[in-house]
């Protein structure tokens, strides 16, 4: 039986991770690794299969109690419970702090993004191997997915709960990879800050009605949460079983595109600043160094975690 103690560290990992994921940059797979339970991770979520999904289901009638609690435990579902609970945890209050700094100082929020993604891409190039043309080929088509659709995904996509659920299957799929971050995929798909304005509304909602407010806003609220924690399930259990796949049967050649990915991915702050500075008539040369510093702090963060952690390995 595992004691008290052991859930709080689990929790607390959930938080770390969360922390990791709610920012672009930094990726909560890697947090799992520096804390020792990303094998864990991995084996709890190949575990969930149709099969094990339905014996569990089919608990709500007594009799079948016994068997969806075995299969409850094949999944290792307390592991999955409190590390989720973790990890919402901090995403939620992390991106509540993040939606007031877009607001209140946008170009110094993305110049953080900016050094947190560049950073990721440094610390991670001892894994890149380009040795083959293959390999080759990877990164440039990482770094073309990232870089092409980086500025343009929001106008383009638009902003439809089918576009809602793509991205919540990407990028959920993406937190349980080291070294890409989830909320880099929003960023670079053009939903980050539409799903920040988003988890943050439905939050209040949620403390409203609690609060006895009624359950309208709530109502009103919850489908682009709802949606996205769809899109959020199916990528989980197929576009990250797709990755795993990948990594095993060709590694060098996955880990080149994931990377490249990341550094393609740079284009995507610089965007999101344009476009403030445009309507705020603003010029780079304004705002040069306020980005540059900020792009400096997370970048130090990352360089630190990246010596605390040691190599990074998939």
């Amino acid at each position: 039986m595992v004691d008290a103690p052991e859930w709080l560290g689990v929790y607390l990992r959930g938080v770390a991770m969360g922390c990791a994921d709610a920012v672009p940059g930094v990726s909560g797979g890697t947090l799992a690794l520096i804390t020792g339970i990303y094998e864990r991770l991995i084996a709890a979520v190949t575990a969930i299969d149709p099969d094990r999904a339905r014996r569990v289901l089919a608990g709500v009638r007594p009799a079948n109690l016994p068997d969806a609690r075995a299969a409850f435990l094949e999944m290792d579902g307390p592991f999955l419970l409190v590390l989720g609970a973790g990890i919402g945890t901090a995403i939620v209050t992390v991106l509540r702090v993040v939606e007031h700094l877009l607001e209140a100082a946008p170009v110094a929020t993305f110049g953080f993004f900016f050094g947190l993604i560049a950073a990721s891409a440094v610390v991670l190039r001892h894994e890149v191997d380009l040795s083959t043309p293959g390999r080759k080929g990877a990164a440039v088509a990482g770094f073309l997915v990232a870089f092409l659709v980086s500025g343009y995904a929001a106008g383009a996509l638009g902003d439809g709960l089918a576009v809602v659920f793509l991205a919540g299957a990407l990028a959920v799929s993406a937190m349980v990879m080291p070294g890409v971050s989830g909320s880099l995929v929003l960023v670079i798909l053009g939903q980050y800050e539409r799903m920040t304005d988003a988890l943050s509304t439905f939050t209040d909602a949620v403390i409203g009605a609690v609060s006895g407010a009624g359950t309208d806003a709530l109502v009103e609220a919850a489908p682009p949460v709802v949606v996205f924690c769809g899109g959020g399930v199916l990528g989980l259990f197929t576009v990250a079983h797709a990755v795993r796949r990948a990594l095993a049967a060709n590694r060098a050649a996955t880990v080149a595109f994931l990377v490249s990915l990341i550094v393609g991915a740079l284009r995507a702050p610089i965007v999101e600043v344009g476009r403030v500075l445009e309507e705020s008539g603003s010029s780079w040369s304004a705002v040069a160094p306020r980005f540059g510093l900020a792009a400096v702090l997370g970048g130090a963060i990352v360089i630190l975690l990246d010596r605390y952690a040691g190599a990074i390995e998939y």
